[in-house]
């Protein structure tokens, strides 16, 4: 997987963490409060990471290699978690996204948002 340059779907990723947690026999400990409370530490990481920044400018052009490095993996945690939690619940991810993407084009109108300057 390293080096990998083509597109990663959820599902690949829901399989692989599956397969990980099962070599390792960890099923046992993902229940849907664990993974829960685990990916809440995961967010807590990625917010120190901002934590003393101040507001940072989009692709991060003053941050060193090794920071943005540092912020994927945390991202990643956070990802990894929230894809297991949602196959333990049964959740099917990205049909629920895209579907709350839809909710949201109803509840916020292109016509009723505040135009940008």
């Amino acid at each position: 997987m390293e080096g990998q340059t083509e597109e990663v779907s959820l599902e690949e990723l829901k399989r692989q963490l599956a397969k990980f947690a099962k070599e390792r026999n960890w099923d046992q400990f993902h229940s849907p409060r664990n993974l829960l409370l685990a990916m809440v530490g995961e967010v807590g990481e990625l917010s120190e990471i901002f934590q003393w920044k101040g507001e940072v400018q989009r692709g991060l052009p003053d941050w060193e290699e090794q920071e943005k490095t540092h912020l994927g993996e945390e991202l990643s945690d956070v990802l990894l978690y929230l894809i297991r939690l949602s196959d333990i619940c049964g959740i099917d991810l990205g049909e629920a996204a895209l579907r709350k993407i839809q909710l949201n084009g109803t509840k916020y109108p292109i016509h009723r948002c505040k135009p940008s300057k």
